[in-house]
């Protein structure tokens, strides 16, 4: 081999600021004029689209369930106190 690399660069660009799963700072270089590698999140496309479309695949927690869930609890509450005042 016996060949001198430039590898300065590369060393002395910013660092990604995420967390691995052990917890670690990741060591990959963040994409230029981003904070963030390209594998967490800094790559082009990523991220959610415009308007927040991700949340409404089954809407488990959209306003109008959890009026809904609020009803039937306060509903089973009732019915409860009913039947405890009954016995």
């Amino acid at each position: 081999m016996g060949h001198a690399r430039n590898t300065t660069a590369m060393h002395q660009s910013m660092r990604c600021g995420a967390r691995t799963r052990k917890g670690a700072p990741c060591q990959a270089p963040a994409v230029k004029g981003k904070t963030r590698c390209r594998m967490h999140g800094g790559a082009r496309g990523s991220g959610a689209p415009a308007g927040n479309q991700n949340r409404l695949c089954h809407g488990l927690y959209g306003q109008e369930n959890i009026a809904k869930h609020r009803a039937v609890m306060d509903l089973i509450r009732r019915s409860e106190a009913l039947l405890a005042d009954l016995t």
